[in-house]
């Protein structure tokens, strides 16, 4: 029986998964001898692959997105559906973290020991002002070496606008943007056949250097992690699909499955961008145009799964030293972390750089960050799934809406 990719990707996780976590526990010596010729260059080919792709694809489906789109207004109401859809799930996504933890109480269990936690010194984020201002890039080939995804809209969104402007002028250009986003595609289709020894690799590797030890003590805090994204992902992506976009959830989730299972392997939106926009279009229906606008910029600013994070560690942290959060510094912690998430896109380590301006507007020591980084790298992969999901349900979403209103604008109801 041939197996399909998802089926190949999904058992790839698994078997990782188990080979990881046995010679963790039976054979550590083993591992540590295997995972440097045999895990890591796996993940590392497979994630080289992909990193590749990205700016390539984020550029040439921008501007087609943007070129397709044509109307500058209608652009422009796309890209205000997307933001403020990106920043509510935001809102929402920590207020669940915020409830779970309060409920469940992490940093109550015994075993916790606040003195054996890991160094971490965090990165200064730029101010939310500064941020927007660095959004036109001085020079657009330095912002694709840079891989900064933020300049790389902003440019591929006026290059989109000026083909529809000139129209018949630039008839060629955009033909030959069409045929490279053709390419593109194929290459995605081409690497992702190595997907399934990538993920074996990244998982083994993972697992294999983290074990149970990072469990032990943080299991609760992991527990409620783990619920918060998967009640989030039920319950706003699944209300989104239903309620907005008319569509089955799980019709969703069973067709964006590929997706979800290389960004768990990978722990990178950006990484798994060439494979979600894919997916998107062919098996969720999502209008390319749309989907090219949508997704890439999604995968820049939507951090559902790191505010949840936030959320869940601040109350643990605050529990573990012992500091009772009033409501006024829940309600702070909520706003920053929605806030911070515009001004620190695009900056590297951002999760961990979002929890420190987080703690820091409540008063809360940074350095209990140190508590979670043993355990950090296995959430960072669950959590990213669950932002690329938020990504195509936003995409989703706005292109049902759309052909809605195209529909009626036809029947002159607009």
């Amino acid at each position: 029986m041939k197996l399909n990719l998802t089926t190949k990707i999904i058992l790839a996780l698994i078997l990782g998964a188990v080979v990881g976590l046995a010679l963790n526990i039976f054979a550590k010596d083993a591992f540590d001898i295997l995972d440097p010729y045999l895990f890591t260059p796996l993940g590392k080919i497979f994630l080289n692959l992909i990193s590749m792709l990205v700016v390539p694809i984020v550029f040439l489906s921008i501007v087609l997105g943007s070129a397709g789109l044509g109307d500058p207004k209608k652009l422009g109401r796309i890209g205000l559906k997307t933001i403020s859809y990106f920043l509510v799930t935001t809102c929402i996504a920590i207020i669940i973290g915020l409830t779970l933890a309060y409920i469940i109480d992490p940093g109550m269990v015994e075993g916790i020991d606040k003195n054996q936690a890991q160094s971490f010194e965090a990165d200064k984020a730029p101010p939310v002002g500064e941020t927007i201002m660095n959004i036109i890039p001085k020079n657009p080939l330095t912002a694709m070496t840079e891989g900064n995804m933020l300049q790389i809209i902003a440019f591929a969104i006026f290059i989109g606008l000026g083909l529809t402007a000139l129209g018949e002028k630039t008839k060629g250009v955009l033909k030959l943007v069409e045929q490279g986003n053709d390419l593109m595609m194929y290459l995605v289709t081409l690497v992702m056949k190595f997907a399934p020894y990538g993920t074996f690799g990244l998982i083994a590797s993972a697992i294999g250097s983290q074990g149970t030890s990072a469990l032990k003590a943080m299991w609760l805090y992991f527990v409620v992690v783990l619920s918060a994204l998967i009640v989030h992902a039920i319950i706003t992506y699944g209300s989104t699909v239903a309620l907005l976009a008319r569509k089955n959830p799980i019709w969703f989730f069973k067709n964006f499955s590929p997706a979800m299972s290389v960004a768990f392997s990978t722990s990178s939106s950006n990484a798994t961008l060439p494979l979600s926009m894919e997916v998107a279009q062919e098996r969720l229906n999502v209008s390319k145009p749309v989907s090219s606008f949508v997704q890439p910029l999604g995968a820049t600013i939507n951090m559902d799964g790191t505010a949840i994070m936030q959320g869940v560690a601040t109350v643990f942290i605050a529990q573990v030293y012992g500091i009772d959060l009033t409501l006024e510094q829940l309600v702070t912690v909520v706003l920053t972390a929605v806030l911070a998430s515009i001004g620190t896109a695009g900056v590297p380590g951002v999760g961990l750089i979002l929890l420190a301006m987080v703690l820091s507007s409540v008063g809360l020591p940074v350095e209990g960050i140190g508590l979670i980084l043993g355990i950090d790298r296995l959430l960072d992969m669950a959590r990213t799934a669950i932002n690329i999901s938020g990504d195509a349900a936003c995409a989703l979403f706005v292109s049902e809406s759309e052909k809605k209103r195209t529909i009626k604008e036809q029947r002159g109801e607009v």
